[in-house]
């Protein structure tokens, strides 16, 4: 009775504790709510709205998954998702649920989630008057000695009720007798004891037996009843009862311990002799069942065993009642008390419980953001049954302890990036303060979901493309492909190429781009001789939310194609024709410069270096064409014999591939040398006319030159003066120079420059694949031997301008 009305004082604060933490953190676990049912109540009968006497609202119920989440005993009731009311699941028996605790309360904890919220709800089994009091046995017999004086107390056996409260067993009542009435006493299990006691002396010569009825009534309405058939039998005197060692037994035992093991000793004597002397031991008559599961008590010795196995989370003391009888007639006994204290060991591992918010959490989510509720249980008890919760220190999460005992949020400790991890499984570890301690996991997966941080991104920039010249309109010249790192429609890029401003070299609007594949289509053909290089801009777009973008440079290159014949510029082409006359004395000399054929090639590098040759020629002993320069002389002198005119037909032919050519006709006429002054003479004002014209645009030329040549030696001088020793002339080595470097034209493809050399090249000069032998590659030292090659160019340049 004590113990009872501890546990109830306990439970009493405890209950002020907790709800006063739950005023402190309302935001997380709110207050209990408690509603009142009675028993056998039918299922689906309404317990209460739940969603009414929270404040919650009932259209969100089925979207915030509003649910109970407690253990097996609450499949006794649900909750309607859609009208937030708590019903019964399945008919509840409170005998069943509680046994024969006084108050018998079902507590529920309902979650609702978004944001989530934890409400504990108890249910309070309200007691009927459903069950009768029963006696242990149906009757009942007892030995009286007839000496027994009056007052004399004998004790009966204790009804049963499985109600509790006014249901239970109130009053007994024994019908009618002139030798016995009854009497209540209080047990030591906080109930009423019937005593039957002796009013009027027995004389067993009148009357050996007697016959009662006992009848135990409940406090319900109408009252429940059992009754007990009593069987008194009158025997001869036997004047000692039995007397115990001990008032009471006081025993402290470890939990699981092994069965059979010896508890305690009851030793109780008689100062009777013989059979009145001899003492047999047993369980009182009111010990309940599950006692009797439990121990096992040697009926001759006393002695105690463990029968059952010892629970402490089950039960923590034991009361025993053994009843000392001696064999005398009539039988004369005595109750002897056994208290067993168990002692709880660690025997029972901490339970995890998780009340998860979302298994997916967005990488942009703010430290601090609580992804899980986590709650911790153990049976045990004291130290036994406190617990520590942890996980490991290398996650980008933390759990933080709640003021209230045993629950822990998780929460994110740092930011995170799903390109680096997008998954995390999380273990959870509870471990008790036993010893040796006990540990349960628990493993809790997370995943991230992509935010739209990472902006597309080109793997080179810029971009270079050499394009041949007359591609196609309409094809595909170029594609550029972008990543991202973040997936799905964060992913997902478009492309787009900017158009400029209309200046000369833009060519941004002959372009044409897919923009879900990054392919560049040409809407015009490109001309080398109009345009050599030209850039253009693509943006790559993500289809996030906002849009990421980023831009590349695209540098295009055209490459000649030797799409251009030879053009002859003197002779003057005249109706499509190349023709000249030229006259000459009969008495030049071999090696007399008769003309020259001038030619030039829109094309350069290769495809625009010409060759001249005689494609018809009267006498081949007669007149020579130098094969690079284009020059007609005589290669013997005149005889009588030799015919005054001849018909020269001279091919200009380019270098190209596949190779492109003109034609040239001269007609070289043979004049005594009086003819051929005088008509030098008609032919001068006309040839003096040309002649001027042609010095006009020659000092032009080499004006232009020469400032260019003074410019070159300035900066040559300057980049000498800066530069260090080491950079020798090891690239264009002029050691093994043979001064034939008659022809040079220099030009730049991307990263690489080429001079075009002819008809022979240096000695260690660098030819390049595909070239046909004549161009040069210039080293790449871009900033500091591009002027000094510039200046050598210019040279060569001069040379050539003065030659010509």
């Amino acid at each position: 009775m004590d113990k009872r009305g501890q546990r109830r004082g306990m439970e009493y604060w405890r209950m002020v504790l907790y709800l006063s933490l739950l005023v402190c953190f309302w935001d997380r676990v709110s207050a209990q709510i408690k509603y009142s049912i009675q028993e056998e109540a039918k299922a689906g009968s309404v317990v209460g709205n739940i969603a009414r006497d929270l404040g919650l609202d009932v259209s969100s119920l089925t979207s915030r998954r509003f649910r109970i989440v407690s253990g097996s005993k609450d499949a006794l009731f649900q909750v309607n998702p859609n009208t937030g009311l708590l019903y019964v699941a399945s008919t509840v028996d409170r005998e069943e649920l509680c046994d024969n605790t006084d108050t018998c309360v079902i507590n529920l904890k309902i979650v609702v989630e978004n944001p989530l919220e934890i409400h504990y709800v108890g249910v309070e089994i309200t007691d009927i008057n459903d069950n009768f009091p029963l006696f242990p046995e149906k009757e009942l017999f007892l030995e009286i000695a007839e000496s027994s004086i009056t007052g004399t107390r004998f004790e009966l056996q204790t009804a049963r009720d499985l109600d509790v409260g006014i249901n239970s067993v109130r009053y007994y009542k024994l019908d009618q007798n002139e030798h016995f009435d009854l009497e209540m006493s209080d047990s030591m299990y906080g109930d009423k004891t019937p005593h039957l006691v002796l009013k009027k002396p027995l004389d067993r010569e009148k009357s050996d037996t007697h016959v009662l009825l006992l009848t135990a009534l409940d406090g319900g309405n109408p009252p429940k009843s059992g009754s007990l058939n009593i069987t008194v039998t009158v025997l001869d005197i036997n004047d000692n009862r039995p007397v115990c060692s001990q008032d009471t037994y006081s025993v402290t035992l470890k939990e699981n311990v092994p069965n059979g093991t010896i508890i305690t000793t009851v030793n109780a004597t008689d100062l009777d002799d013989g059979l009145n002397g001899q003492v047999e031991y047993s369980f009182g008559r009111a010990i309940q069942h599950k006692i009797q599961d439990m121990f096992q008590l040697d009926k001759a010795t006393g002695e105690i065993r463990v029968k059952g196995k010892l629970d402490f989370e089950e039960n923590d003391i034991y009361r025993l009642s053994i009843r000392a009888s001696d064999k005398g007639q009539p039988s004369m006994n005595n109750d002897c008390k056994v208290i067993i204290t168990v002692i709880d060991l660690n025997d029972n591992k901490p339970e995890i419980e998780v009340t998860s918010l979302s298994t997916l959490i967005a990488e942009d989510s703010k430290p601090g953001t609580v992804i899980s509720l986590i709650s911790v249980t153990d049976k045990d008890s004291g130290v036994n049954g406190k617990v520590q919760c942890s996980i490991p220190d290398n996650l980008p999460f933390e759990l933080k302890p709640s003021v209230q005992n045993n629950m822990f949020s998780l929460v994110t400790k740092h930011s995170l990036d799903r390109e680096l991890e997008s998954h995390f499984d999380i273990t959870l570890t509870a471990t008790d303060l036993g010893q040796p301690p006990l540990s349960t996991t628990e493993t809790l997966s997370i995943e991230v979901s992509d935010v739209n941080d990472n902006s597309p991104k080109f793997p080179v920039n810029p971009l270079e493309l050499y394009l041949p010249e007359n591609n196609s309109p309409g094809a595909s010249i170029f594609s550029v492909s972008a990543s991202d790192k973040d997936i799905n429609e964060n992913a997902a890029i478009t492309y787009l190429i900017t158009r400029g401003d209309g200046k000369p070299n833009d060519q941004s609007s002959f372009l044409n781009i897919n923009s879900d594949t990054g392919s560049i289509h040409a809407l015009k053909s490109f001309d080398f001789e109009t345009i050599k290089k030209f850039t253009f801009y693509v943006i790559a777009t993500d289809s996030g939310n906002p849009p990421l973008s980023s831009n590349v440079t695209v540098n295009v290159f055209l490459l000649d194609h030797n799409d251009n014949a030879p053009v002859v510029l003197s002779p003057v082409s005249t109706n499509g024709s190349s023709q000249g006359v030229e006259e000459i004395p009969r008495n030049v000399k071999a090696g007399h410069l008769v003309t020259k054929i001038r030619a030039y090639d829109a094309d350069i590098g290769y495809n625009g270096w010409l060759l001249y040759s005689l494609h018809e020629v009267s006498d081949h002993t007669l007149f020579g064409l130098d094969r690079y320069t284009g020059q007609i002389r005589t290669l013997r002198s005149f005889t009588e014999t030799d015919e005054s005119e001849h018909k020269l037909v001279i091919l200009v032919k380019d270098n190209g591939n596949v190779s492109l050519s003109a034609t040239a006709t001269m007609v070289i006429k043979v004049v005594e040398p009086k003819e051929a002054f005088a008509a030098s003479d008609i032919t001068s004002p006309v040839k003096d006319k040309e002649e001027d014209s042609v010095t006009f645009y020659l000092i032009i030329t080499l004006a232009a030159v020469s400032t260019l040549f003074i410019i070159s030696i300035i900066v040559l001088v300057a980049m000498q003066c800066s530069k260090s020793t080491d950079y020798s002339s090891k690239y264009l080595q002029d050691t093994n120079y043979d001064g034939t470097l008659c022809h040079s034209i220099q030009y730049r493809s991307g990263d690489k420059r080429y001079m075009l050399v002819g008809p022979r090249m240096s000695i260690g000069s660098t030819i390049v694949p595909g070239s046909n032998g004549n161009t040069l590659v210039i080293p790449d030292r871009r900033r500091r031997l591009s002027e000094e090659v510039r200046f050598k160019h210019v040279i060569t340049w001069h040379v050539l301008v003065h030659r010509g």
